[in-house]
């Protein structure tokens, strides 16, 4: 074997799929960019354009499909590091401090690290079932965000029946790990696996009453009509008009991403590490990532259901329309007259003064040059920081983005502190309080609603 072949030969089957693609993707990459510099690319775009206006549906569909699986493994790093770095808190620690600042760099590193893994298939598995499991778990969890409205037109298919999809889709999870424990030819990973299959399923039946409160009250299982309906201020969230609800929802979401305390398929302490212990490299890699994108997925989901989505807890309209600003309409300029000529004549210069005053009388080693040099700069940046602010509030999808993401980042931080301070419960715990305890709630909480529902409609 040459020295040319031989890397090719230690690569495993999904490396020699993923390299030619990657080669592909940098040849059509220089292709483009020639196109640009030739002038070719124009052309070819005025042509593609009926081509693409044909086919809308299939295009939108596959735009919002790539950008969902890009978001991802971003999305998997940001919240792995929030939970080293979180439960180091909790735990009186440091945590991550080296790679990068503050050690932000830290779960990049990891998972570079699952990526240089081997990925080693043990004897005797079922070869196809076990590379396919964590793939199954994978996309089961990612395609859900497909449905998932993040702001005011920024979803990938708004659909009818998108609660019913999602709960579908996310359905599959389970078949993913039974495939992973089955395959394994372990008896702890099928422990594992046969422990996931029983707790998903038992906390299914909560998870999805819990909801059919909320569907009775907005009439629909769309999702982006679900938050329209929450528009207004907070006291419209569907948090308070169903608090057992949420409470019920919350719970079963918990077991149903295997998160602490309901960790139980993955128990290190009995079943070694479960479903998922024979297992290495960059399968294990799409297991370990499925789980922290379930948990931004399922803290979007409480986000939408019962904290009003992309809304903002206030109506802010009135205090932006009388401060001269309002959502898609920008500044109104012309209230400011012959005041503006100052503005912009003299705000740099006063502006530049009073940030360089603080150094120069604070620092009596600096000159007044450099006092003032460091006040421009200051100056500069903050101009940037308010125009920044001006087009975000300019654009509604924006706005709206930037509460999503807010409001499903306080669960997020919920979930991972819920796991720094919980001790795992066990087994039989587990399934217990779903079938004795989380199930009648969930009936009692559908009956109150339906008879709510029932009395309003007579008395209107």
């Amino acid at each position: 074997m040459s020295a040319l072949t031989r890397p090719w030969g230690h690569l495993t089957l999904a490396g020699k799929i993923i390299l030619p693609l990657v080669g592909l993707v940098i040849a059509l990459t220089l292709l483009l960019l020639l196109g640009v510099a030739t002038g070719v690319i124009p052309a070819l775009v005025l042509f593609g354009g009926s081509l693409v206006g044909a086919n809308l549906p299939i295009v939108r569909f596959i735009v919002a499909a790539s950008a969902i699986l890009l978001m991802t493994v971003p999305t998997a790093f940001v919240i792995i590091y929030m939970e080293m770095k979180f439960i180091a808190f909790i735990n009186m620690r440091l945590g991550p401090n080296r790679i990068g600042p503050w050690g932000t760099l830290q779960s990049t590193i990891h998972g570079f690290k699952v990526l240089a893994k081997e990925d080693f298939t043990p004897t005797g598995v079922d070869v196809p079932v076990f590379t396919l499991a964590p793939v199954v778990v994978y996309l089961s969890a990612v395609m859900t965000l497909l449905v998932l409205p993040f702001a005011p037109g920024l979803v990938g298919v708004d659909m009818n029946i998108g609660l019913l999809y999602f709960f579908g889709i996310g359905g599959l999870n389970v078949v993913g790990l039974l495939m992973a424990g089955w395959s394994s030819f372990n008896k702890y990973s099928l422990i594992g696996g046969l422990r996931a299959a029983a707790q998903v399923i038992s906390y299914e039946l909560p998870l999805t009453l819990g909801v059919v409160g909320v569907i009775m009250l907005a009439g629909t299982m769309s999702l982006n009509q679900i938050v329209l309906l929450q528009a207004g201020s907070f006291l419209d969230w569907f948090v308070f008009q169903q608090p057992l609800g949420f409470l019920i929802f919350f719970i079963a979401a918990v077991a149903e991403g295997n998160r602490a305390p309901f960790d139980l398929t993955e128990a290190d302490s009995e079943i070694v590490a479960g479903f998922a212990t024979e297992y290495s490299g960059m399968r294990f890699g799409f297991f370990f990532f499925a789980e922290y994108v379930a948990v931004f997925i399922l803290s979007g989901l409480i986000t939408v259901l019962f904290f009003g989505g992309w809304n903002a807890p206030l109506d802010l309209n009135p205090l932006l329309n009388w401060a001269g600003l309002s959502v898609n309409t920008g500044l109104d300029f012309g209230r400011l007259g012959v005041g503006l000529l100052f503005l912009i004549a003299l705000g740099p210069v006063v502006g530049t003064l009073l940030l360089a005053l603080p150094f120069w009388m604070l620092r009596s080693d600096w000159s007044v040059l450099k006092s003032l040099v460091i006040g421009f700069l200051l100056f500069n940046l903050l101009i940037m920081g308010a125009v920044g602010l001006y087009l975000a509030i300019s654009f509604e999808a924006v706005v709206g983005l930037f509460w999503f993401i807010a409001k499903t980042y306080v669960f997020v931080f919920v979930f991972v502190w819920m796991r720094g301070t919980l001790p795992r419960v066990r087994i039989d715990q587990l399934m217990g309080f779903a079938w004795k305890w989380l199930l009648p709630a969930a009936l009692l909480n559908l009956f109150v609603t339906a008879l709510a529902v029932i009395t309003v409609d007579a008395i209107r």
